[in-house]
This record gives C-alpha cells, sequence and structure tokens, in this order.
C-alpha cells in the first residue's frame, strides 16, 4: 500500500503531542522554588527568668592620700584592719612643716605686735592712714600665713573618711610620697553592691514614666548566688541604673545592693550570678520584637510587611506589621508578629505569594577552586 511523506509526517506529529500531553502533568508539579536566607524571631526578652554574670563591690571605697608629700613615718593600719571614722591610719614625718609653723608664729607675733600699736597711734594722728592700712594689711596676711601653715602640719596625719576596712597598703614606711598619691584603699563592706551589664532590649522594656518605672523595678523580683553557696539565693535592692551604654558591648549597667552573707565571706571583685524574675512585668504587656531591616520591605502602598515562611509546605506569605525605632541594621516591630515565626530576610524582592522556598544554611562558604 502506498503512504504518501505527508501521511508519515502527521503520524509523527501526533505521537509527539501524545508524548508531550502525557508528560505535562508531571512537569506542572514540579513548581519552582527560590534559595532564601531567613531568621527566626525569638520571643523579646522583657519577660521570663533571665540569668547575668555580676561583679561584687563595696557599697563606699576610697583611695586615701596625703594632701602634701613628705616622708611616709608610720602606717598603723594593716591590710584587713577594721577601722574607724577619722581615726589615725598613717603619718607623715612632721618636722618641716613644725619648723614653718614656727617660723610662721613669729611672723604673726611681730606683725600683730605692730598693728596693736597703729591702732593707738592712728587716733592721736602719729601715723598715716596709709601707713595704718599697711600694717594692718600685714598683719592679716601673716595671720592667713599661719592658718596655712598648720593646716598643712595637720595633713600630715591621715585619717579615714568612714568607717571601713583596709583593702590595699600601697605604701612602704619611710617612703617619700606626692601630694594626692594614694596610700592606702578603704572600703566599707558593710552593705555590698552587685553590677550587671543588661542588654538595649531588656532597658526598654523596665524603662517608661517615673511613676511606672518605680512600679515595675518593685515587681522584679532580683536575687544573686554564688559558687561556693549552691542553693542559696540572697535578695537584692535596686540602687541606680546607669543611662549611658557601654561604647564596646552597647549593654547597660545596674546596680544593686546586698547585705553580707552570714558565715560566707563575699567581698569586692568577687564574682555572682544574679537572676532576675521579669514575669511580672511581662503579663499584659505587649510584645516588641527586634527584626533585621532587610525582612521589612513596603507593599504597593508603601506600609510595611514581612514576608513568613510556612516550614510545613515551606511556602511564603506576606504579612503586615507595625514598625517602631529602627537602631543600626534592625527595627522593632510591635505587631504583626509571634515567636517561632520565621522570616525571609534576603531575596524579599523577588517572592510571590505561595511560592516555594528553600533555607540557605546560616554559614555560607565559597568552594575552593580546582587545584587549590
Amino acid at each position: 500500500m502506498f503512504r504518501s511523506p505527508l501521511f508519515g509526517a502527521a503520524c509523527a506529529s501526533l505521537m509527539l503531542l501524545s508524548g508531550c500531553q502525557q508528560q505535562a502533568p508531571e512537569e506542572a508539579r514540579e513548581a519552582p522554588t527560590r534559595p532564601v536566607k531567613t531568621v527566626v524571631i525569638d520571643a523579646p526578652m522583657s519577660g521570663g527568668i533571665r540569668n547575668f554574670p555580676a561583679r561584687i563591690d563595696a557599697n563606699r571605697k576610697a583611695e586615701l592620700a596625703f594632701r602634701v608629700p613628705g616622708k611616709v613615718q608610720e602606717i598603723l593600719v594593716k591590710e584587713g584592719d577594721p577601722v574607724e571614722e577619722n581615726q589615725d591610719v598613717a603619718r607623715l614625718d612632721p618636722t618641716d612643716y613644725e619648723i614653718v609653723v614656727n617660723d610662721r608664729q613669729a611672723t604673726f607675733s611681730n606683725d600683730k605686735a605692730n598693728f596693736e600699736r597703729a591702732k593707738k597711734l592712728i587716733k592721736d594722728g602719729f601715723i598715716s592712714q596709709a601707713d595704718y592700712d599697711s600694717l594692718e594689711a600685714k598683719f592679716r596676711n601673716s595671720e592667713a600665713a599661719l592658718k596655712t601653715a598648720r593646716q598643712d602640719l595637720s595633713y600630715t596625719k591621715l585619717q579615714a573618711p568612714f568607717s571601713g576596712t583596709i583593702a590595699k597598703r600601697l605604701i612602704e614606711r619611710f617612703e617619700e610620697v606626692q601630694a594626692k598619691q594614694p596610700v592606702l584603699s578603704l572600703q566599707d563592706t558593710s552593705l555590698l553592691e552587685v553590677k550587671f551589664d543588661v542588654p538595649e532590649s531588656l532597658m526598654r522594656s523596665i524603662r517608661s514614666s517615673a511613676e511606672a518605672r518605680d512600679q515595675r523595678r518593685a515587681a522584679v523580683k532580683v536575687t544573686a548566688s554564688f559558687e561556693g553557696l549552691p542553693g542559696q539565693q540572697f535578695p537584692l535592692t535596686f540602687k541606680e541604673v546607669s543611662t549611658k551604654a557601654d561604647p564596646q558591648t552597647q549593654t547597660f549597667q545596674i546596680t544593686f545592693t546586698m547585705e553580707p552573707v552570714p558565715g560566707a565571706t563575699v567581698l569586692p571583685g568577687m564574682t555572682a550570678n544574679v537572676t532576675v524574675d521579669l514575669s511580672a512585668i511581662a503579663r499584659g504587656e505587649e510584645l516588641v520584637f527586634t527584626v533585621p531591616v532587610s525582612a521589612v520591605v513596603g507593599d504597593y502602598k508603601l506600609d510595611p510587611r514581612v514576608w513568613v515562611v510556612d516550614q510545613e509546605s515551606m511556602t511564603v506569605s506576606p504579612r503586615s506589621v507595625k514598625v517602631g525605632r529602627m537602631s543600626g541594621d534592625t527595627i522593632q516591630v510591635t505587631e504583626g508578629l509571634e515567636a517561632g515565626d520565621r522570616l525571609v530576610t534576603a531575596g524579599v524582592p523577588f517572592l510571590v505569594e505561595g511560592m516555594r522556598v528553600t533555607l540557605l544554611p546560616d554559614l555560607e562558604q565559597a568552594e575552593p577552586r580546582p587545584g587549590e
């Protein structure tokens, strides 16, 4: 039977079309995916139990120094000795200062006698007013010089400005010291300070109006524990908080006080673990999340939104949010997010609703070149 070439070409076309129709459903099932970088949103740091490393400091401390130079004659205390307020703790050799006092005393006595005679002579007109004024000025100057010399002599005795403990001796006997050179370190350990640093997010949660701030601080329970005292928690009392961040860590220092631990040695310079229970101030509080700036984009109305990954279907969908203050490469989100949401942070401009995505690893490294 004769078959024309056109008949063969038509059959081939029909077979090809039939094969395409059978493969089309399989290809349609393979939807395109886009690799994206993401971040999982953690719960804000404003609630729950938080632990911070802390350091112990004295409630009051001072570096004691003589106000005049000289040779150290006596050191009346040892390191660790308790001292009372105004107690002598060290003395300088007073010889040179006693000589100055005696010289100023002689000058003062002579100038005082001359001034007393001048007061009688001026009444009878035997001296001029100018001479009288000169003698009076000389007397006043010598009087002031004598007071200064006596004061310098008193400065050869170093006294404790408050009751406490000698923490460190910084000089030795017979050593020559300069004025204002620290010689002893004094600490008042009747009340201890516990200092620790908190992040910016926690500072925002506890700072508000004055009345609300005081109420929040009263509601927060803060305790300290020590490595050598397992199972024991010691209550702390709020003292002060720094409002200037550390330039290196961007944290704020908070200071609490605590009573000395009975039967235990807790000294300035030691470390502690501070536990902060923020549950009371977290209840009913609006949560504020901090997310990367790249995760927030504008829709066609320029309203902020984020792209959220459904971790079961691995598809993305947009979600409107409300934003707050921006700091560096992060921005606050006050509404629209929940803890645990996974947000797209890179590849956002290429997304459409329902698109399947694959997650890029958190750390990416370049593959080595051939021969490397």
